[in-house]
This record gives structure tokens, C-alpha cells and sequence, in this order.
């Protein structure tokens, strides 16, 4: 039989989708699954994006020129001049999907054995960026206590060596839905300029953001044109997750035409999903009040449903739609599998993601789970009162 790469065998399993089979043959035998292990919206996507898909009258499903359209990327450009980002168009790559807008950022900046630190818990998907590019990521722990507050920068100096190119960060974060204070993203400008250093920030949660707490963009720091990579997505914002269109933005013109080498490599960004998004950028803000409101119900149930858990730890998250919870369990992996293959209130279970694949150090986060609180309050209420009943129930088993 033919071989399989030491790449392919070293890439990590989703711990968002992983569990898949165990809840598939959940289903089959009748069980309702509550799905709280991934980030997939419940919140329609806009009716004017519905609209302007409906409309679409094509003789021909071409390609798009590899940078996006131009149309598109302009009027990206003027999304983000009304958030006090200053690009233009040729600032901007659309990407199929902000996945792929990550990949395209690591390989333009990084070679084989090439290092970049990240703040963990993080995107379980950034290990797996970089096994595809053989770049060594360099976790930095933040904290449950602290609810994932960015760590001393002086921890972050502590790890910069000569194979350093990048520090990467989400903001809002996923899995912890910590938004980082002004103060912490100057900090992190001040490291990249002093060690000439990238920072990749994921915004792509930018819009959900609860009670005071104001978003704070690595290009609304001075003197980071060279320095700084935005990864964007339409996904979570408009609730179009599948559109698959997301966005690479750099003011460093020889990184962005480094990053065109790439997108060329792979063509061209979906032209559909394109359309849709360019008819996304004129949603009404009423839109994002409805879904920011609903967002912080579902937060506020979902935090006070866990905190009456014996046992449970929760961060309590400021944006996003995560929640990092600490479990009385040792190993999350185990009981999420098992409330999938052995528990159930009334034929009704729930999913969850077990939260190590959210860490790179070994052995971090066992006892650890991350919420999406994607569904509507009642659906979340019954959730966590399984959850809580589940956790009651294995505890007695294998305490």
C-alpha cells in the first residue's frame, strides 16, 4: 500500500468536528443532539444578501481575477475606513475564506522551522496552518483565572528568538471571547517594531462585542504599515459561513505581492460568495443591534446556567460567541464522548468540544470544554441543564 506524508499523519484532528461520528450514530438511534461544539450561527444570514443572491444573472459562472474583484475590494475598503482602519483597495486579498487568508499570511512570511507565537487557548486550526507550512508554533499560556487576558509581554520577549516571524492573536478571541484592551494591542505594537515582527491579528469577530468594551485594531496602531496582517471573514459577521470569503489586509506592499504569488497558485476566491459579500457590506446596522443583543442574552443565560454547575469554572467571555469552561472531570476528551454515546435526559444530549485541541502544550486545557452559544435561549437552557446532569452523573461513576 502507498505511504502517507509525516505531514499528513502529524496534521491535528479538529476537536470541533472530531466527535462527528459519535454524534451521528447518536442520531441514529433517535437521540436529539444539542450542538454547542461549533461555531455555525443560528442567526439568518441578512435578507438583503438573500436578495442579492437571488438576483444573480449569470450566463457563466467565471473566474475572478485572484486579488477579488475590484468592486468588492473597494467597498471592503470603505467597511473598514468607517471602522478608523485606513486601507484601500490594494490593501486587501480576498480569500476563500478566512482560512485560507491565515494559510496564505503564514506561508508569505515564514519558511520550514520558522516560529510564531501564539497565545494559547487558540484557534485549533492555527496548529494546523502551520503543520501545512512546517512553521514551529510557539504557544504563550493565558489563563482561566485572568479570563485569557493577553500575558505579560515581558513573557512574550522571553520566547522571540532569530527563527521568530510573527505573533498571532484573534480579537475577540476564539475559544475565549476575550477582547483585548488598547493597552495590550500598543504592547504587542511595541514588541513587533522593537524585534521586526509581524502580528497576524484575526478580527473576524470584530462586530461582536458586549456591554463597554470597545474593539481595538492592530492597524489603528501607528507605525505598523509594515508590520501588520489583518485576517478577516463575512462568515460570523453576516452569519454566511459558507459563503467561504474572507480577507488577507496588509499595507506592505512587498508581503502583498508575495501573498498574490499564492492566490494565483490557487486561482481565484469563490465568484458567488463574492457577490453575496459585496451585497453584505450594505446591511443596516438594526441588524447587527438585533444579533449583538441576542448574543448577549445567550451569553448572560449560558454564563449563570454554568456557574450553578458544583464544580464548574467559566470565563466569562466580553465578545465572540465562546465560553471557556473548566470542568471536574480530568479528561474532557473522554466525557465528551461518552455523554454522546452514554447519556441522555429524555432521548436529548449535547456535543461539545473538548478544549486540549484549543492548546499546543501538551497535556493543557484536559479539563476544559468550549461552548458555542449558537442556539436560542431555550435550546441552550435545556444544553446546560443536560450538561449539568451529565457531569453530575459521570462524577459518581468515575470519581
Amino acid at each position: 500500500m502507498p505511504g502517507i506524508s509525516h505531514k499528513g499523519k502529524n496534521m491535528p484532528a479538529s476537536p470541533i468536528r472530531k466527535l462527528v461520528p459519535y454524534a451521528d450514530q447518536a442520531k441514529r438511534k433517535g437521540k436529539k443532539v444539542y450542538h454547542l461544539n461549533i461555531g455555525q450561527p443560528d442567526i439568518k444570514t441578512p435578507e438583503n444578501v438573500m436578495d442579492a443572491i437571488r438576483k444573480i444573472d449569470l450566463d457563466l459562472i467565471a473566474y475572478s481575477p485572484s486579488q477579488g474583484y475590484e468592486s468588492y475590494r473597494k467597498k471592503l475598503a470603505g467597511y473598514y475606513r468607517d471602522k478608523n482602519i485606513d486601507i484601500d483597495a490594494n490593501d486587501i486579498l480576498v480569500t476563500t475564506g478566512g482560512s485560507e487568508a491565515l494559510s496564505i499570511a503564514i506561508g508569505s512570511i515564514a519558511d520550514p522551522g520558522d516560529e510564531i507565537i501564539i497565545p494559547e487557548p487558540f484557534y485549533a486550526n492555527y496548529n494546523g496552518f502551520a503543520k501545512q507550512n512546517a512553521v514551529k508554533v510557539v504557544p504563550i499560556h493565558s489563563d482561566i483565572s485572568t479570563n485569557f487576558a493577553l500575558p505579560p509581554i515581558e513573557e512574550f520577549e522571553k520566547l522571540i528568538t532569530p527563527k521568530t516571524k510573527a505573533i498571532l492573536y484573534s480579537n475577540p478571541g476564539n475559544p475565549t471571547g476575550y477582547v483585548y484592551f488598547k493597552e495590550e494591542v500598543s504592547k504587542l505594537r511595541d514588541l513587533a517594531l522593537k524585534h521586526d515582527i509581524y502580528i497576524i491579528a484575526d478580527e473576524v469577530y470584530r462586530e461582536f462585542i458586549y456591554g463597554d468594551t470597545t474593539h481595538h485594531s492592530i492597524l489603528h496602531e501607528e507605525g505598523m504599515e509594515n508590520h501588520a496582517i489583518i485576517i478577516d471573514s463575512v462568515s460570523k459577521r453576516y452569519s454566511m459561513c459558507g459563503a467561504r470569503i474572507g480577507t488577507l489586509i496588509t499595507k506592505n506592499n512587498e508581503l502583498m505581492q508575495t501573498a498574490m504569488k499564492f492566490a494565483q497558485a490557487r486561482l481565484s476566491p469563490p465568484t458567488l460568495g463574492q457577490i453575496a459579500a459585496e451585497a453584505a457590506i450594505d446591511t443596516p446596522q438594526s441588524y447587527f443591534d438585533e444579533v449583538i443583543s441576542e448574543y448577549k442574552n445567550r451569553r448572560d443565560l449560558l454564563v449563570n446556567k454554568l456557574k450553578e454547575i458544583p464544580g464548574v469554572k467559566v470565563a466569562v467571555p466580553k465578545g465572540a460567541f465562546y465560553i471557556i469552561a473548566e470542568l471536574p472531570v480530568e479528561d474532557t476528551d473522554k466525557f465528551a464522548r461518552w455523554m454522546l454515546e452514554n447519556f441522555d435526559i429524555n432521548g436529548e444530549t449535547v456535543m461539545i468540544a473538548p478544549a486540549a485541541g484549543f492548546y499546543s502544550t501538551p497535556g493543557q486545557g484536559k479539563n476544559q470544554i468550549r461552548i458555542a452559544y449558537v442556539l436560542k435561549e431555550e435550546d441552550l437552557e435545556k444544553a446546560a441543564n443536560i450538561l449539568g446532569k451529565g457531569i453530575e452523573t459521570y462524577s459518581s461513576i468515575y470519581a
